[in-house]
């Protein structure tokens, strides 16, 4: 039951009886602010100058019939309210221009989670989450690393990094899921005494619901933002092979890796557009039609590869690399963004400028669909793909139609979009692409997103560890299907994985919804799948993966319905205090995986979560809430379930492929 009151210029709002919101003169739920901002943008890093001008306090609260009026010195903002049968949604109308504040109530020992994907910490209290996609990755982290001794270098804090997928949409441990429906720049602070949420322009919406569990919460976001993930059944047959290089190099390493008796179910060329050598190691060339010269005769490779049961995954992004022939082509059309002048607006990535296809041009979106992914990938044969990027929207270009700074985070959803489109128009239900960058809707149209470019290391701010904050986070703001790069991305000077971190990163997504690995930007100087002290850990844990597809297909049809495959320790306790490692989760309701991220590690410290449990190595009981030094020699990272799981034979199969 939903009830207002109001009294003496206090307004509060209440859904049974649990506060929504507490307005007074002194504490005013809503400040309407007038500001300067600038932005200084440089390889998708966003740095933003913001100068207040005027703050205005709406303390005045009069009723207007079923709506509140919150007002002062001229500025009003009417709130509407709908009730629902979980909590509440207020509806706004403020005033063009200005930016507004919104201050909810803490509630003490409170821990808040999700904001989309935010990859230093799963608690974010006492933090500020920045509601502006970006580039993840920074150079001055980058350079740090790489002339810094290990010893020395200190892991960045939360307000230091970037997310390419932030979404205002947060749950707590108390109960409480929190969502405002709005694409604008803005920052929310999760005080001790209140919550402060900022944005640019005035949110159609806020709203708040109650459940008493995560699961409760999160399906009923699922009716509002569809989610529509999906992962085809191919993808569950075997590790996807990252393999570069041209057509002979593919069939070569993947026919190799089938006849050592790896389990492998695609293949995936990042180059097969032709490569780009920078400064910073091995891109891809942004002309998305097939190189003819390092892939001949690709569409007949694809088909030996399928007669093997192996798929073809390729990669596109929304840019096209400058002077390419597709870049031409389409400045020529008029399909790239602009600059106020009328010129190209030229985006740079590393060394190298590319412009940006246009998503509000119909005509540009159709002939990225058209040609681009069906006519150029689909009709080759191709299976999948990486949508990459999506976060580089410039706020001062110029579009078709619209106005940069209210689409630069509706930008990879229109991405997401677009690709979805493509893939159903073209009618085969086969087809798998997967994005790094998202806002709220990416659910509804991208089967599976990625966590982004993570540096070739065990540092938990950018390296193999932060892809676990980074999809509990994901999934409590209502994406529940993620996966990562087995390896990482990013290396650069002594920044390079060894054969250790390569076969640590495949244990942990060995008990993943998708098990696929990437050579990185200099593929040269990090160990990859086959390397002679790796071979055989891929065959056995892609064996491993294969066997528990049953499993992971279940925890597909938990995320199709909106609960996240990837849980956090406390997922079930619903208590962040009960949680005692950030860095284990839980895949679906019955695996417990404890990814060993320390260089050189022998043992693993465990703390399993309450309840009985099977160490799925050896098949020893283990009571739970308590804390355990298991073995962890290279090639098996703890992993338990429990012991009443409805898939104990198959665990213990999957485990006696181990013998």
């Amino acid at each position: 039951m939903l009830s207002s009151h109001m009294q003496s210029g206090v307004w509060t709002l209440a859904f049974n009886d649990r506060q929504i919101l507490s307005h007074s003169p002194e504490q005013p739920f809503l400040t309407a602010i007038r500001r300067e901002k600038t932005y200084e943008t440089d390889r998708g890093t966003v740095k933003e100058t913001v100068t207040e001008v005027e703050r205005v306090p709406l303390t005045e609260c009069t009723e207007n019939g079923d709506a509140v009026v919150l007002s002062a010195n001229g500025h009003s903002v009417t709130v509407s309210m709908t009730e629902r049968a979980d909590g509440a949604t207020l509806s706004f109308s403020g005033e063009a221009g200005w930016a507004y504040e919104f201050r909810l109530l803490a509630i003490k020992n409170e821990a808040v989670f999700g904001g989309g994907e935010q990859y230093r910490k799963t608690n974010l209290r006492g933090e500020t989450v920045v509601n502006f996609v970006s580039e993840h990755i920074k150079a001055k982290t980058v350079i740090e690393k790489a002339l810094l001794p290990r010893r020395l270098y200190r892991e960045k804090p939360h307000s230091a990094i970037g997310s390419y997928a932030p979404m205002p949409v947060f749950v707590t441990d108390k109960g409480r899921m929190i969502r405002f429906d709005t694409a604008s720049d803005g920052k929310s602070h999760f005080g001790d005494d209140a919550y402060i949420f900022t944005f640019d322009a005035c949110p159609r919406s806020l709203t708040v619901t109650f459940g008493n569990s995560y699961d409760e919460l999160l399906l009923s976001y699922a009716k509002d933002v569809e989610n529509r993930q999906y992962l085809p059944d191919w993808c569950f047959d075997g590790m996807i092979l990252g393999i570069q290089g041209g057509t002979q190099t593919i069939l070569e390493k993947t026919f190799a890796m089938l006849d050592a008796g790896a389990k492998i179910s695609g293949v995936w060329s990042q180059d097969w557009s032709g490569e780009n050598r920078t400064v910073m190691g091995k891109q891809v060339w942004w002309n998305w039609e097939v190189d003819e010269n390092l892939y001949p005769d690709l569409s007949g490779a694809i088909e030996k590869l399928n007669a093997r049961g192996v798929r073809f995954l390729a990669y596109i992004n929304p840019y096209l690399v400058r002077d390419g022939r597709l870049y031409n082509e389409c400045k020529e059309k008029g399909y790239l963004i602009t600059r106020t002048d009328g010129s190209v607006y030229h985006i740079k990535s590393t060394t190298f400028d590319a412009g940006m296809l246009d998503l509000t041009n119909p005509e540009a979106v159709r002939f990225t669909k058209d040609v681009l992914i069906k006519k150029n990938m689909l009709d080759l044969g191709v299976s999948g793909w990486m949508a990459d990027f999506g976060e580089y929207l410039p706020v001062d270009c110029v579009l078709n139609s619209g106005d940069p700074k209210e689409l630069h985070n509706l930008w990879p959803v229109l991405w997401a979009k677009l690709n979805r489109e493509a893939v159903e128009e073209y009618g085969r239900d086969d087809i798998m692409f997967f994005m790094r960058s998202g806002y709220v809707g990416v659910q509804t149209y991208a089967p599976v997103l990625w966590n982004g470019d993570q540096h070739t290391d065990t540092t938990k701010d950018y390296g193999m560890p932060c892809v676990m904050p980074a999809s509990f986070s994901l999934g409590f703001s209502g994406v529940p299907m993620i996966h990562c790069d087995v390896g990482g991305f990013f290396s650069f000077g002594k920044m390079k994985r060894n054969e250790e971190l390569f076969t640590r990163w495949m244990e942990m997504c060995t008990f993943s919804l998708l098990m696929r690995s990437h050579e990185s930007i200099r593929p040269w100087a990090n160990a990859q799948f086959d390397a002679d002290k790796v071979k055989a850990h891929t065959v056995r844990l892609t064996n491993i993966h294969v066997a528990l597809k049953p499993y992971l297909k279940h925890c597909e049809a938990l995320a199709k319905a909106g609960l996240p495959a990837m849980r956090p320790d406390f997922y079930e306790a619903m208590e962040y205090g009960a949680s005692r490692d950030m860095y284990s989760y839980l895949l679906g309701e019955d695996l417990y995986v404890c990814p060993v991220i320390e260089r050189h590690a022998k043992t693993r410290k465990v703390h399993l979560p309450k309840g009985d449990w099977i160490d799925f190595w050896t098949g020893k009981e283990c009571a739970g809430g308590a804390e355990y030094t298991v073995p962890a020699p290279l090639g098996t990272t703890p992993v338990f379930y429990k012991k009443n799981s409805a898939y104990s034979d198959l665990f213990r199969k999957a485990a006696d492929l181990d013998t």
